[in-house]
C-alpha cells in the first residue's frame, strides 16, 4: 500500500492538505521573495476522493495580502488518468507568513492587481 493512501485505495486527507499547502506556499514564496510558512488553514472542504493513480492538479490564488501575511485560496482537482473530467477533491484557505533567515516575519510587497477595461 502506498504511504500516501489508506486501505480503501484513496489518498489520506492529510496528504492532500500537504499538497495544497505546498501549492499555496510556492505562490506565497514567489510573491514575497522569502521563505513562507503556514500559520493557519481554514474552511477546508473535501469533495471527491483522490484515488491511488489519479492525477492531481492544485491551484492557488491570493485572497488578501497583509504586512507579512498572505491569505491564499487553494483548490485541488482529481482526474482519473483515463478520463477527461476533473472533479474538485478539496478546497481551503491557507495563511502564510513570510520570514527571514532567522524566522522573523518580514514585510511583503503589495499585490499588484491587474485591471481590464471593458
Amino acid at each position: 500500500m502506498p504511504t500516501e493512501g489508506n486501505p480503501y485505495g484513496v489518498a489520506f486527507g492529510g496528504w492532500l492538505m500537504g499538497q495544497m499547502a505546498q501549492a499555496g506556499g510556492a505562490l506565497a514564496a514567489k510573491h514575497s521573495k522569502h521563505q513562507s510558512v503556514v500559520v493557519g488553514a481554514n474552511d477546508l472542504r473535501f469533495g471527491h476522493p483522490v484515488g491511488i493513480g489519479d492525477e492531481l492538479s492544485v491551484y492557488a490564488e491570493f485572497v488578501k495580502i497583509g504586512r507579512s501575511s498572505m491569505t491564499v485560496q487553494v483548490e485541488a482537482y482529481r482526474r482519473d488518468r483515463h478520463e477527461d473530467e476533473m472533479m474538485k477533491a478539496a478546497s481551503g484557505v491557507y495563511i502564510f507568513v513570510a520570514v527571514d533567515g532567522d524566522g522573523k516575519p518580514v514585510q511583503v510587497p503589495e499585490l499588484a492587481l491587474s485591471s481590464k477595461s471593458a
